[in-house]
């Protein structure tokens, strides 16, 4: 059945109330690849929390947007993340609420697939505190007679040798430790949901991809102080399995703004491309 955009853009845009503790952030920090020997990420006496924490609080899962009417029929395992960026307007608190108001934005037909722009704006009792802005692919749900819509801009890659190269070995179970925090989509567990999605086992979530390159950028960029963050954007270029090694390689681009890319070390197979990280100098 074809993709009913009428009816997708015209819903109204669903609030939802969220709550998180310092446990959901330490699951988090787990699941993006913290260790014991950043106590900053795993230990609630000296948290602070990565910004990128904004995409999983309160248990939100990046598909709840097909739950919208018109998007009904879309089958999951066919949907890919496209792009995420994130703009925090203030460090997150490592225990709150947020009253969160997500709607899609944009629907292209790309032919063979769909293009879904959706937007999340929170806030707390003291005002905004992140934007999200994402690009989901929809396998097959394309060729309803839509706008193909503009081409994604694609920054030139910086000219150069990157200033850092960082190896970040991934767990093995990675996939499954990181949907504890809301992605419970079986595409990322089941290895026969894999199988009907294409792909030869369980693949990791493009959000950990993201959120472990965020880490190790805090990590080494901030020395592990979060709270400068303002925006960090990426796009998903290449599956990633678990247990694999992303290559992290970083560019300094001006004062408070880096630039990165990670590969699959061994295979160079592109996995996060584009990624920008701009934060207060």
């Amino acid at each position: 059945m074809p993709l009913d955009t009428t009816r997708l853009l015209a819903a109204r845009p669903r609030t939802r109330d969220l709550t998180w503790s310092e446990r959901d952030v330490l699951l988090y920090h787990l699941g993006v690849g913290a260790t014991a020997s950043e106590p900053h990420w795993t230990l609630e006496s000296r948290l602070r929390v990565l910004p990128s924490f904004a995409v999983v609080a309160g248990g939100q899962d990046v598909l709840s947007v097909l739950e919208a009417p018109g998007a009904e029929d879309i089958d999951r395992t066919q949907v890919l993340h496209g792009t995420q960026e994130l703009l925090a307007h203030r460090a997150l608190p490592a225990a709150g609420s947020a009253r969160a108001l997500t709607s899609v934005t944009d629907v292209y037909d790309k032919g063979t697939a769909a293009v879904i722009g959706v937007r999340t704006e929170a806030a707390d009792a003291r005002g905004p505190l992140w934007t999200s802005r994402l690009l989901l692919f929809a396998r097959g749900a394309g060729g309803f007679g839509g706008s193909r819509g503009p081409a994604l801009a694609k920054p030139p890659r910086p000219a150069g040798p990157p200033a850092a190269v960082h190896l970040v070995p991934l767990r093995e179970d990675a996939a499954l430790l990181y949907r504890l925090s809301g992605d419970m989509n079986p595409l990322h567990a089941d290895p026969a949901e894999a199988a009907r999605a294409g792909f030869p086992r369980p693949v990791l979530q493009g959000l950990c991809t993201y959120g472990t390159a965020l880490r190790v950028l805090v990590d080494t960029l901030l020395d592990g102080r979060p709270e400068p963050v303002r925006r960090y954007a990426a796009r998903f270029s290449g599956v990633v399995f678990p247990g694999e090694t992303l290559e992290l390689r970083v560019w300094r681009t001006g004062a408070g703004e880096a630039r990165a890319e990670a590969v699959a070390r061994g295979t160079e197979r592109l996995v996060l491309s584009d990624a920008v990280l701009e934060w207060e100098a």
